[in-house]
């Protein structure tokens, strides 16, 4: 169990409520800090510059059914849908991806949602909201993609 967090009764196995953002998360893993997510974001532009752009992009549609991008499977990071408690499907990443690329061809809308990022307790951008997903730290790699049949 993460610091600042506790296990209640009736709570599902193997999570924990965390009372800095307020939400039931998996045990092992933690909300993301601001600093590793704006550090993701500058990785994430260095790899497709390194990769030029379409490397990050065949990358990214392979790294998405895992629930993460190409950055997030570097740092240790995990996409988690917190109100279905489970790791986000390759559908949910694309939807979160094409949200971020069009919140950057609208003015201001990065800027809005950095500051959205850092005031909320939930750490969450816009695109994150706009596919009612969290990003965790999963060091240890307790989280497990969703199998589709």
């Amino acid at each position: 169990m993460a610091p600042g967090g506790y296990s209640a009764p009736g709570m599902a196995p193997g999570m924990y409520y965390d009372q800095l953002s307020g939400l039931v998360l998996p045990e092992g893993t933690t909300l993301a800090t601001v600093g590793r997510r704006i550090g993701a974001y500058f990785l994430a532009g260095l790899l497709s510059l390194v990769t030029l752009g379409i490397g990050y992009l065949i990358w990214g549609i392979i790294a998405w059914s895992k629930g993460q991008t190409p950055v997030q499977q570097c740092l240790g990071l995990q996409t988690w849908k917190p109100q279905e408690q489970v790791t986000a499907t390759w559908g949910t990443m694309f939807l979160r991806g094409l949200a971020w690329f069009f919140l950057g061809i609208i003015p201001f809308a990065q800027l809005v949602s950095f500051f959205l990022f850092l005031s909320g307790k939930e750490h969450r951008a816009l695109h994150d909201s706009i596919a009612s997903t969290i990003v965790l730290y999963d060091p240890n790699k307790v989280l497990r993609p969703v199998q589709i049949s």
